[in-house]
């Protein structure tokens, strides 16, 4: 896009130097005054053009480590420059053309060469008044509406000195010089306007309206609770958005990212040629007690897992119970000492909360690389299980065994009639019954129906 502009620029800027040349000749040939002057301030456009050339083209640097946002406000910056230029311009054939209103004496001499060179000049004008403004409907940019007004100013100031070489030959003295008085006027009415945009560009104003539109893409996302501040701001002809986001603080890190992605997509479809930055922050609101409690034990340090989160309430007090699992070396103070710094957090985080009853247990970290037991462990195990009645049927078994450590897997048939329950007592007798003969073995058993 920058290159498009760059090139459109060098375009420009060769063929009003062009146009320099064929009034500055011209004029000196045909001893016109008026074309003379407008040969310089064509000469001056050059300048002006060459300006623009540079600030677009350095806008096509990529962002470094001192603009890490790029170097699109130096193309905003090039525009300001620009409009000035196009101000002080019209203001001087305003004062020119009070000036010459006032003067007796007339100041044109016209003759068929300055007419030649004119016209010449106008087609120039025409030319470039066309290509910058389809690139600018095209890919828009600051420089290049600069240079589109200096086209215009061109094209009224050429009008002006035909008008006056015309004119002064039939007589009518003072024609040429109101015309350029109304040029000028209009003029510093549009080099105002470019001013101003480009000064609040190079402010970092945004539209309210466009701040707005954000809030409410990012709210209508599906999962986003609430949006927190909005930050935006323009460069060049991109739009940067650093917009914030509150997720139920219950949900995993990929999903946070899911929807922080289709927040950042729901934007850049809307507004075309955007940079969104999405932060997304935790945010309790509608969140499970137990989940909220899971989440502030599973913060404190020493915690090596949590399960059975429990709450409820008995006469408007609330009552919550949560296992906790610590290292199995731990000294039972350290591991009160543990549970009493998750209980003050809760109540901390929580102060409506009565009581919390905290069940430590031992935990055994279960290592990827095991080796299989001999058989002898099996039969063993067998005969354990042989001692309860309620098994009707035994599956299969598999001991896995690390150091002192081992990873006992079961399956075995209970009578389907059972409850859920009485499944449950059974098979916490049996993994005691084992652990009785094994130490530090780690038991899984799977229940099935007979």
């Amino acid at each position: 896009m920058f290159a498009q502009r760059t090139n459109v620029l060098k375009i420009s800027l060769v063929a009003i130097l062009s146009a320099f040349a064929v009034e500055f000749v011209f004029g000196i040939t045909s001893n016109s005054l008026a074309l003379l002057t407008d040969s310089v301030h064509a000469l001056l456009d050059s300048v002006v053009t060459a300006v623009l050339l540079v600030a677009a083209r350095y806008a096509i640097k990529p962002p470094d480590a001192e603009h890490t946002y790029g170097h699109g406000k130096v193309e905003s910056l090039g525009g300001l420059i620009g409009g000035i230029a196009i101000f002080l311009i019209a203001a001087f054939f305003i004062y020119e053309s009070i000036t010459r209103m006032q003067s007796t004496e007339p100041m044109i001499i016209p003759g068929m060469l300055a007419l030649v060179a004119a016209v010449y000049t106008i087609g120039i004008d025409v030319f470039r008044i066309v290509l910058l403004k389809k690139t600018i409907n095209r890919i828009g940019g600051s420089t290049l509406r600069a240079d589109f007004y200096h086209a215009f100013l061109d094209l009224g100031s050429t009008l002006v000195v035909i008008a006056g070489i015309v004119l002064a030959n039939i007589g009518v003295h003072d024609a040429d010089f109101a015309a350029a008085l109304v040029l000028g006027i209009l003029l510093c009415v549009l080099s105002f306007k470019l001013i101003h945009r480009t000064a609040q560009e190079l402010t970092d104003i945004i539209s309210p309206e466009l701040v707005r539109k954000v809030r409410e893409i990012a709210t209508s996302t599906g999962g986003v609770l609430d949006v927190g501040q909005v930050l935006m701001r323009r460069s060049g002809d991109v739009i940067f958005a650093d917009v914030t986001i509150s997720l139920r603080a219950d949900v995993s890190f990929d999903r946070a990212h899911e929807i922080s992605s289709h927040v950042e997509d729901n934007i850049k479809r809307s507004i075309p040629n955007s940079e969104i930055t999405v932060h997304f922050e935790p945010s309790w609101k509608d969140v499970p007690l137990d989940s909220k409690i899971y989440d502030i034990a599973s913060g404190v340090a020493g915690v090596k897992g949590i399960h059975n989160v429990s709450h409820h309430t008995a006469g408007g007090d609330k009552f919550v119970s949560l296992h906790v699992m610590v290292d199995r070396q731990m000294t039972l103070e350290d591991a009160h000492n543990l549970a009493d710094a998750i209980e003050s957090k809760i109540r901390g985080a929580m102060p409506e909360i009565e009581n919390i009853t905290i069940h430590l247990e031992p935990h055994i970290a279960i290592p990827t690389d095991l080796k299989s037991e001999p058989k002898t462990t099996d039969e063993e195990i067998i005969a354990i299980l042989k001692e309860h009645p309620e098994v009707k049927k035994i599956g299969r078994i598999v001991t896995l065994n690390f150091e002192d450590l081992k990873k006992i897997d079961i399956n075995c048939s209970f009578e389907r009639r059972l409850t859920i329950e009485r499944v449950h007592d059974i098979t916490s007798q049996i993994e005691h019954s084992i652990r009785g003969r094994f130490k530090n073995s780690v038991i899984t058993i799977h229940p099935e129906p007979f």
